[in-house]
């Protein structure tokens, strides 16, 4: 039996940063956007903080990756999901439930 728990604090004031390196050993700022427990699994949804620079060049709204939590050290450690079927899965939830919590401005409601 497969469990979701997915947490989603976008409304608190306190907003959760984190520096990530890549391959080439580039740091980025990433703030989290959401958490989901799956079958006993942390997972994080992070989506660059941009600064003004980046927001003109960047066109992709809505962007966010996702890494599985693991406990290292008594600390939480952001891994890369390496198989393609669990990134697949765990991205697909944490889409359907990014969408559903964002505020959508419509035609439809400015209507006067």
């Amino acid at each position: 039996m497969q469990e979701d728990n997915f947490d989603n604090d976008m409304d608190t004031d306190e907003v959760e940063v984190y520096t990530l390196t890549d391959e080439d050993g580039k740091e980025s700022d990433f703030e989290l956007i959401g958490r989901l427990d799956d079958s006993g699994q942390s997972y994080v949804a992070l989506a660059p903080v941009e600064t003004d620079e980046e927001s003109e060049a960047d066109d992709e709204e809505g962007s966010f990756i996702v890494l599985k939590v693991v406990e290292e050290d008594g600390e939480e450690i952001f891994e890369t999901i390496e198989d393609d079927e669990e990134f697949d899965r765990i991205a697909d939830i944490f889409e359907d439930e990014l969408m559903q919590d964002m505020d959508y401005d419509g035609d439809s409601e400015s209507e006067e």
